[in-house]
């Protein structure tokens, strides 16, 4: 599969006219891909909750546009190192490692991320949701 601008195009409308401000596309082979990866357009506004996965690291990719990926202590719950992603800034990507509190602020419309995680998606719990 190629992944061109019209498609990123696409679902950017489609996250612009989503309630949540947001829509993935999947990219696994079949439903039974062990794995997780997804193009995520993201649109500035969108609630996104601080949050870890405690199974697996998390690949981000900034495909277009620009972002602010935010890490959280746990115990201070504060933000700890804010790093902006945008496929021309010095930063282009990063892994997040397992158990790593994060969210992500969106700076710019059109912005659109490939997401990739180990292992079968698993719904977030509350014990995986960080309220400051």
């Amino acid at each position: 599969m190629k992944i061109t601008q019209a498609i990123l195009d696409k679902l950017t409308e489609q996250a612009k006219a989503s309630p949540r401000l947001r829509m993935n596309m999947d990219l696994r082979n079949s439903s039974e891909d062990q794995s997780q990866r997804m193009l995520n357009a993201i649109e500035p506004g969108s609630p996104l909750p601080i949050h870890r996965h405690q199974k697996t690291s998390e690949t981000v990719v900034c495909l277009r546009g620009r972002l602010v990926e935010e890490f959280y202590d746990e115990l201070e719950r504060r933000c700890t190192e804010s790093i902006e992603l945008s496929p021309n800034g010095p930063v282009v990507a990063l892994n997040i490692p397992a158990g790593q509190w994060h969210t992500v602020r969106v700076l710019e419309s059109g912005t659109v991320i490939l997401e990739c995680k180990d292992g079968p998606y698993e719904p977030q719990s509350a014990a995986d949701v960080l309220a400051l």
